[in-house]
């Protein structure tokens, strides 16, 4: 028999061997492990852009630690609603650390609320954070008032615009669990935890810069 020619298990229709089209453990798919070049592809990709993010933090931390010598300097009370904005935002990692068991388990029916949570999370975090800026304005804090202000909006700003963008990545998530269409046993969900664990340690980052140093 040629190499060409595959033989089939009898009753069944399928194959005994392995032809162009058909699948390879590991290729998530396709026969020609192109899924494999493409998820490390994305994973770094997703780094390369964390670490773009973490220069840009960075850079701005510089700023801040030498324009706190200025004699304009006031010092910012931190309003009240950060704290439990900072609980929401880590809450929202334990849901989606509980999103990704249940869905290496493969548990579809309860990978959907969690994921729903820390979707819920996130825009409650948002919203907390706007209350947030709400409130210090109406006690008169704005953006132009002093330098710490003016740092402590932009950072927060900046944090909050990358949170939005994983809101947004996280809307497709659901649509990808909706549609059953990641691999069973797999961590599907790894490159997004990433990201969010990201933001969520920036989260923290900027509160001891802030407030605490």
């Amino acid at each position: 028999m040629s190499t060409g020619v595959l033989q089939q298990k009898p009753g069944t229709g399928g194959t005994l061997g392995r032809g162009p089209g058909d699948v390879a453990p590991g290729d998530g798919g396709r026969g020609d492990g192109a899924p494999g070049i493409i998820g490390d592809t994305a994973r770094f990709g997703l780094l390369a852009f964390l670490g773009t993010i973490s220069m840009l933090f960075i850079g701005f931390t510089s700023a801040y630690l030498i324009r706190r010598a200025s004699m304009d300097w006031r010092p910012l009370r931190a309003p009240g609603i950060l704290w439990l904005n900072t609980a929401v935002l880590l809450a929202s990692s334990v849901t989606l650390q509980a999103a990704r068991k249940r869905l290496r388990e493969w548990d579809l029916r309860a990978l959907l609320p969690w994921v729903g949570a820390t979707g819920a999370l996130g825009a409650l975090f948002l919203a907390g954070q706007v209350l947030a800026w709400r409130t210090l304005a109406a006690r008169g804090v704005f953006l132009a008032s002093n330098p710490h202000n003016s740092f402590f909006y932009m950072l927060t700003g900046l944090h909050g615009l990358h949170l939005l963008g994983g809101l947004v990545w996280l809307a497709a998530v659901l649509v990808q669990v909706r549609r059953m269409a990641y691999t069973p046993g797999e961590d599907g969900l790894r490159l997004f935890a990433t990201y969010w664990h990201f933001l969520g340690a920036l989260w923290l980052y900027l509160l001891v810069l802030l407030f605490v140093l």
